[in-house]
């Protein structure tokens, strides 16, 4: 190709979006909605809650040091890792039942990525103005001092917010009064310096700068989404049957007699509102979050000129052909409560069911028990057969309980703990606690017993006479 015909890019520049500000009954919604879930990030770690003199009393607490995820009343520890799983599956399922019955409803109300974005968007109104003056501001080349303050002070609130962000989140992970003092003086752990500052960082270029551009590039959700939806699942549309062909139709129009138009006068108010900028009248598109603010926009135009609202709305595609028929819609039940829907509420409400069975039945105390295999088994001079555990008692509990330990197999074992005379050991509050265990059998009873004998060792709490075992094996004979 010639030099005067230079290969067209195939990389589009990114076009800013100004979204203008808009009210109704979705925005209100989204704004409801925000206030929840960043009152639920930012205060819970100040949430205070007794569990006893030795265990924290934060409410939500990671506690990576000491291996626990504390929960309000419930407690979670490394081994029962499968809760956090379960609740994991229970996410994924939800996500799966809300798309496939209202479309990208988390990504248009409640993902971090739009909260956080609605949020900085918020702020910019404040500062620059609306949508006309922000883009007058956009296309002023020139960085007199009134841009420059308005940026700098944009940037700034940006900041404070990406800054309180980074520091709520590391607030899940140690005492947030105490981390909160250190952070200030600067005793905190490097970790958490570098925490706060990647995630300011992020924060703030992702809401303030990238914004739709995470959720059609970034966010995989968009590409998946598709699976999860059929013709009957309610997404924001356009009734181009009623709204087309669009136009202003003028009163000189009217008295010539000329073809009636649709209700769209093509004011461009549900693109002017959008927060990733795409025109709902073209049809469903992978940008588009359903987040139906371009519902308000256009039901306060039909408001105004007469017309009825629901121009754009949230519809089934399976009610296209019964509305351009004349025909009322289905009724919205019938949309969403549907086979797909209905697997996704029973695998979630069986998920949910199931970790709640498991957390009521678990147990105060638990042990694990592991062979010692180098060697298998010992022959003591007087012909008697041992066999050595490694036993790890857990405590769940806010004091010290005394544990005591026995085996069930051949009436003639005996068991010996390492470090003490006793059966018994007392094992610290909230805390796994290493004993070595041995078993011993008597020569007669060696001689007599199999290569591998199944045996079971109890634990019993000498404070409420709760119990748990394990069941493990001896090994050896004797000569």
């Amino acid at each position: 190709m010639s030099d005067s015909n230079p290969a067209p890019s195939l990389y589009a520049a990114r076009e800013p979006i100004f979204p203008r500000r808009v009210s109704g009954v979705f925005r209100n919604l989204k704004w409801y909605i925000m206030a929840i879930t960043l009152g639920i990030y930012y205060l819970t770690p100040w949430i205070r809650w007794d569990r006893g003199p030795s265990l924290p009393d934060q409410a939500v607490l990671l506690d990576l040091a000491n291996r626990r995820f504390y929960f309000f009343w419930i407690e979670i520890w490394p081994h029962e890792f499968y809760f956090v799983a379960g609740l994991l599956i229970m996410a994924g399922l939800g996500l799966f039942l809300f798309t496939s019955a209202l479309g990208r409803v988390w990504c248009g109300y409640a993902c971090p990525q739009t909260v956080w974005t609605d949020l900085y968007i918020l702020v910019e109104r404040w500062i620059e103005g609306d949508r006309n003056a922000r883009l007058r501001l956009h296309r002023q080349k020139k960085m007199d001092f009134r841009k420059a303050r308005l940026r700098l002070t944009k940037w700034t609130a940006w900041f404070l917010i990406g800054l309180a962000t980074g520091g709520a989140w590391v607030f899940y992970f140690a005492d947030a009064p105490t981390l909160l003092v250190d952070l200030v003086t600067g005793q905190a752990h490097p970790v958490a310096y570098s925490t706060m500052l990647i995630l300011t960082a992020t924060t703030f270029f992702f809401g303030g700068f990238a914004r739709e551009q995470i959720c059609i590039y970034a966010c995989p959700w968009p590409r998946i989404q598709a699976a999860m939806m059929d013709e009957d699942t309610l997404v924001v549309g356009y009734r181009d049957w009623r709204g087309e062909p669009r136009g202003k139709l003028n009163k000189k129009q009217q008295e010539a007699g000329a073809e009636p138009k649709g209700d769209c006068i093509d004011c461009m108010a549900c693109v002017n509102v959008c927060p990733v900028g795409i025109d709902i009248r073209d049809g469903q598109q992978l940008e588009c979050i359903t987040c139906a603010l371009c519902i308000d926009a256009c039901d306060d135009i039909m408001e105004k000129i007469g017309k009825p609202r629901g121009l754009i709305d949230y519809m089934a595609l399976s009610d296209e052909t019964r509305e351009r028929a004349g025909e009322p819609p289905k009724n919205i039940w019938k949309h969403i409560l549907r086979p797909r829907t209905i697997l996704y509420t029973s695998l979630w409400s069986f998920v949910g069911l199931g970790l709640l069975f498991a957390l009521f039945i678990r147990a105060d105390i638990d042990l694990t028990v592991a062979p010692v295999r180098n060697p298998t088994f010992v022959t003591l001079s007087d012909g008697s057969i041992r066999n050595t555990y490694e036993v790890r008692l857990r405590n769940k509990h806010g004091e010290a309980r005394p544990f005591k330990l026995s085996v069930k197999g051949d009436p003639a074992m005996r068991i010996q703990l390492e470090g003490t005379s006793y059966d018994s050991v007392e094992v610290p509050a909230d805390a796994a606690y290493l004993q070595k265990v041995y078993i011993v059998t008597p020569k007669a009873a060696a001689a007599s017993a199999a290569e591998a004998t199944p045996v079971r060792i109890w634990v019993e709490d000498l404070s409420n006479g709760e119990r748990a075992y394990k069941d493990t094996t001896f090994n050896g004979r004797g000569n």
